[in-house]
Order: C-alpha cells, then structure tokens, then sequence
C-alpha cells in the first residue's frame, strides 16, 4: 500500500457498492425531521429553564434566550456527530452514517462545521444544494462536498469497511 492510499480512505463506490446508498436522500430527509424534532424539545426544556432562570435573576438571564437556538443546534450536533457514532439520533433512526473522505477523524469540532455549513447552505440556497444532492454520484449536498464527508447506510458500511480491511491486511 502507498502513502497516498495510508492517508486517504478508500471512498465506497456507487457502482461497486450500491447497498451503502440505498435510499440516502429519503433516510436522510426523514432523519433531519426527527433530529428538528428533538432539537425542538431541547430548545423548549432549555428555554424552560432560561425562563426560571431569568426570574431568579431579575431578567438578566432573559438575554442569553436570544443564543438559545443556535446554542441548541451547535450542542446537538456536535455531541452526536462528534461521537464515535458519528450520527445524530435521527441518522441512526434512519441507519446513516457521516463518515469523513479527506483522512481526518469526525470529531466535534468538523461535525460543528458540518452543522453550519449545512445551515447556511440550505437556508440560503436549498434548491440548489439539493440538486447537487440528485446528481453527484455518491449524493453529496454543497456542505458535504465543502467539507469532505460523505452519508452512507450504516450497516451496509459496516460490512464495506470489514471486506476492505480484510483486503488490505492480505496485501502485506
């Protein structure tokens, strides 16, 4: 195995590996309404105690109820997809992995990135971001061609990587 092959993955192939996205777009679409609807339910216990909070203070804590929404959405996604899961609770509903194409570990910090990439992408331009979803083979959207990660099928990667692995360690 060469250097360029040690510090860059393999990515899964669509043509040799359809399974790992079967359904992508339509799991990943259901998985981001589940994930709005517990970031929904984080924000409303945390905006609960931002609101006690604000009355044991006087309205000093009423300020800090403006960063409530992005606080809650940057918390959330860089606990879950910066985890070894790396998947939120709705991807892991919907069996999807976020895996990295560039050689560097998914930690919280990309995944926070991720998060806001994603953000600014669909909010401004979700038409275009997801007709980039439609026609690029491996169903990138914008954020994750900028940040070079790539959704897939959990379980079927799982097998992906064992059979690659298994390929490798035969090489030497």
């Amino acid at each position: 195995m060469n250097q360029t092959q040690t510090a860059r993955p393999i990515l899964p192939d669509p043509e040799t590996a359809p399974e790992l996205f079967d359904g992508v777009l339509t799991r990943r679409a259901l998985a981001f309404v589940i994930d709005l609807a517990i970031m929904g339910m984080l924000m409303l216990m945390f905006g609960l105690v931002g609101l006690i909070a604000g009355f044991l203070t006087f309205g000093l804590a009423w300020l800090a109820l403006v960063f409530l929404v992005p606080a809650t959405v940057l918390f959330y996604y860089g606990v879950t997809l910066g985890s070894p899961s790396r998947a939120t609770l709705g991807m892991r509903m919907m069996d999807l992995v976020l895996t990295p194409t560039r050689g560097q570990p998914l930690d919280g910090w990309m995944a926070i990135i991720h998060a806001g990439l994603f953000w600014v992408t669909f909010w401004i331009s979700w038409p275009v971001s997801l007709l980039f979803a439609l026609f690029t083979p491996r169903r990138q959207m914008i954020h994750d061609l900028i940040v070079g990660t790539l959704m897939v099928r959990r379980s079927p990667m799982t097998r992906h990587w064992r059979a690659y692995n298994g390929r490798s360690q035969q090489a030497y």
